[in-house]
């Protein structure tokens, strides 16, 4: 019996000092909020979710409301709570609006941020709490969710120096200009939110520089554009968020970004994970049951004595309703949510003393043993503890730690869904490259097109007027639109860059690409050949260049100075277009046309532009290869150009058959899967290594939109039907979420919006000036106009033009064509 007694007394003891907490394992929980209907009843939620939890430590509301709001407050005692002046007006730049303003007019009102409150309450804490002086760890919640196991800083890997967070991938100014522009170590700028756990002493250096970060990029209204920051309405919503990932690079905070603790009610954890947190800031549904927290955004509902959010089905309905055992698991976390926030809001109308209410069936499953089972404190699984690989160290790994130069990719496309797939498969490629410095894409799009264009969030994004039609001449010949557009972005944007690599979109990045290595310096631009550019070797180039022997058989990736390319690029504009106009020389056996009608006009305008600079370039074959030839023993490779068709036994792939199909806005669209690795043919060493070499192809274009169609919370992969997400009607729904589906936040007017008015200013002021730079394109046509009507009264009698042949299957390296349906390059073997 004593031993018994000893036994319980010594449980006791272990609990009650758990509780107490000692250093240096002190925990407190915080969440910011507002003196508003909406934040109570998720503040019901959070805390209930906190008690059952078994999270160790306080929990600490920091909630922010005007004297006015606070005056006619009713929710003081919902939680423990440390009051915070609020911020929502910011007190030095008056940023502040209506809600009833529209989002059209957002540009020119001053637009009310309640976001800021989250760091403003932070550092306030900080420095004014008792509670702030005798904590060790702390973690950072919002109020929209469910806590469903203990969140233990140490456990779930944060260390010292090294917090844990949440992945927030839609923060793709990580990646571009913007991370530039506001922190000095862009390189450490980690895209997380949500769930936050570090230590106090990193907290403390943090808390500062999120705040200031924060004003700084909410004051950046030149690059809110979605196409920079991600947020669909390009109103600078999520500017918190990317003032705590600017702060935290500043101050040089790398985390440990883990992408399982954390799930949205309506997607399915990935098998073995066991999310401890549930972030319920998406609509989601079971049935024909569906709950939105943007429903209830002046719902009064705690103070409503009895009255409950919507009661969903019950889990056996559910398991009758779905056979699918993978969908079902999800489908539970939906009902645990709801059903979480209800018995929140139940204990907390007796709390208030409102009458017993009248039994029900849903109150009784409320108060059951078996909803009690079902919302027991979940324990982290070794799955769930997995974080996300960071590349940033493993991309400079074989460089110097101080790059010797600065490099800027670009690449240039259109708005068309063949150009996006392409664009997904170069920007995931790129990312794990380890290529130094930033990527642009030049899209260049009519006014028209760019109103209905839904891509803007695929790369960073220089907007350019399209010259597929020319201004003067009314010919189709899409191509022009890259040494246009390069010339374009030169002649529009500010580059620090010594470098300038350009790449096409049917490309795939294995590796670096940087001038060091490859041995390009001024005046020494660095190219791949393109052999069956055989007008550099006859009067093609002696019609066009007054430097034919300096004429390149180059193309595909150049790496060339800018100090040369400013100098080289409206040359190459020009050289295009005086190829193109002379239709006397198109023949196959001048040009290497196939198709004898002038395709290859601008590899031809580059070449010579190159020669009439007489800029010599280093030919390397150890940069590029396409998918399908055989590979030279030893060479790393690093790029694919998968220009043409290329197959690996039955198993085949020609981009042209894709060039009308939708795989970026369309969930979980993906290319045939290749073969595995096991299947290469394996008669010889050289079709083996060519084979594996197609597969990784293949593979990695379907991994870029498996990955794309996640960031865009395509939900179940197996159902292909996107998820219904929430509309934004104000600022504190928003800056949760920087991109959603264009499709289901913005009408056809606001779309148009969006694309048009909402682009940086650089691209804003391109638009406005349209006219202007298409005068000026035609002024600067002049010159090559004149050159070309000089061939043309020579009185050379040129070949006609005929028709299309027909395709030939057969490769080599000696003879090639510019695909009249892919405006691309690609190679033939002559027969």
């Amino acid at each position: 019996m004593m031993a018994s007694f000893l036994a319980i007394l010594l449980i006791f003891s272990i609990i009650i000092h758990g509780w107490a907490q000692e250093a240096p394992y002190r925990i407190h929980t915080l969440f910011s909020v507002e003196c508003q209907n909406y934040f109570d009843w998720q503040t019901v939620g959070l805390v209930h979710s906190f008690r059952k939890s078994g999270q160790p430590g306080p929990i600490t509301r920091l909630l922010s409301c005007t004297d006015d709001e606070k005056k006619r407050y009713r929710g003081m005692d919902l939680a423990p709570t440390f009051e915070v002046p609020s911020m929502s007006r910011h007190p030095r730049t008056g940023d502040c609006m209506l809600k009833e303003i529209a989002i059209s007019t957002l540009m020119d009102v001053k637009i009310r941020y309640p976001a800021i409150n989250k760091p403003a309450g932070v550092v306030h804490w900080l420095k004014h709490s008792k509670d702030a002086e005798n904590v060790d760890w702390v973690v950072i919640l919002d109020a929209d969710m469910i806590i469903r196991g203990p969140i233990i800083p140490w456990e779930i890997g944060a260390e010292k120096g090294r917090p844990v967070a949440a992945y927030y991938g839609y923060l793709v100014g990580c990646d571009n200009m913007l991370a530039k522009l506001h922190t000095k170590h862009p390189e450490l700028c980690d895209k997380v939110g949500g769930l936050l756990a570090m230590h106090i002493d990193d907290l403390r250096a943090l808390a500062p520089m999120w705040l200031s970060k924060t004003e700084e990029v909410r004051e950046d209204k030149a690059h809110w554009a979605t196409n920079l920051t991600g947020d669909i309405y390009g109103q600078g919503w999520i500017s918190e968020m990317y003032g705590y990932s600017f702060g935290a690079a500043e101050v040089g905070l790398r985390h440990k970004i883990n992408d399982n603790l954390m799930i949205y009610p309506g997607y399915i954890p990935r098998p073995g994970v066991e999310p401890i947190l549930m972030h319920y800031g998406l609509p989601f549904s079971v049935g024909n049951w569906s709950f939105s927290k943007l429903g209830h955004h002046e719902d009064d509902i705690v103070y409503d004595c009895g009255r409950l959010f919507p009661e969903p089905p019950y889990p056996r309905e559910v398991i009758a309703m779905e056979p699918d055992q993978y969908k079902l698991r999800g489908l539970f976390l939906n009902l645990e949510c709801i059903n979480t926030l209800n018995q929140g809001l139940l204990l907390q109308h007796a709390a208030l003393g409102c009458p017993k209410p009248k039994w029900s069936r849903y109150l009784s499953f409320l108060k059951s043993k078996n909803f009690s089972n079902m919302t027991r404190p979940k324990g982290l699984t070794p799955e769930s503890l997995q974080t996300m690989e960071t590349h940033v160290e493993e991309q400079i790994a074989d460089e110097p730690k101080y790059l010797p130069t600065k490099i800027h990719t670009l690449f240039s496309t259109e708005c068309i869904p063949y150009f996006d797939w392409q664009t997904v498969g170069l920007m995931h490629s790129f990312r794990l490259s380890g290529q130094p410095g930033n990527i642009t894409r030049l899209l260049s799009c009519t006014e028209e097109e760019l109103k209905q264009y839904k891509g803007h969030d695929l790369a960073p994004t220089h907007y350019v007027p399209s010259m597929s039609r020319h201004p003067l001449t009314g010919d189709w010949y899409p191509a022009i639109n890259k040494p246009a557009a390069v010339l374009h972005w030169l002649n529009h944007v500010e580059t620090d860059a010594e470098f300038i690599v350009i790449l096409d979109a049917d490309m795939i990045m294995r590796g670096p690409i940087t001038p060091w290595e490859f041995k390009a310096a001024r005046g020494r631009p660095v190219s791949t050949p393109y052999d069956y550019l055989i007008g550099c070797d006859n009067e093609l180039a002696k019609l066009h260049t007054s430097h034919p022997e300096a004429c390149d058989k180059v193309g595909g990736v150049i790496i060339m100075h800018i100090d040369d390319l400013r100098k080289f690029a409206l040359l190459w504009l020009h050289k295009t277009e005086e190829v193109r106009a002379d239709t006397a020389h198109y023949g196959k056996n001048i040009t290497g046309d196939i198709y004898e009608s002038g395709w290859i006009s601008e590899m031809y305008g580059y070449s010579f532009g190159a020669a009439e600079l007489n800029l010599h370039h280093v030919i390397s074959n150890q940069i590029m290869i396409y998918p399908g030839y055989v590979p030279e023993p030893g060479v790393k490779y690093r790029v694919f150009h998968y220009g043409l068709d290329f197959k690996v036994g039955n198993w085949s792939f020609d981009k042209a058959n894709w060039r009308d199909v939708d795989l970026v806005n369309k969930c979980w669209a993906k290319f045939p899967d290749p073969p595995e690795p096991s299947e290469a043919d394996q008669t010889n060493d050289d079709n083996k290594q060519r084979d594996l070499l197609s597969i990784e192809c293949g593979k990695t274009l379907n991994e870029a939109l498996r990955l794309h169609h996640e960031r865009r919370k395509c939900g179940d992969p197996t159902s292909q039907i996107p998820p219904d997400l929430e509309t934004v009607d104000d600022g504190t729904a928003a800056r949760k979420f920087g991109r959603f589906e264009e499709s289901n936040l913005v009408t056809a007017n606001d779309s148009a919006l969006v694309a048009d008015s909402l682009l940086p200013e650089e691209s804003s002021q391109t638009f406005l000036h349209f006219r202007f730079w298409m005068i000026f394109l035609w002024a600067s046509s002049v010159l090559g106009f004149g050159v070309v009507m000089t061939v043309i009264v020579r009185g050379r009698k040129g070949q006609k033009k005929r028709g299309k042949g027909i395709k030939s299957r057969k490769r080599s390296s000696q003879s090639g064509f510019w695909d009249a349906n892919d405006q691309d390059r690609t190679v033939r073997e002559a027969s």
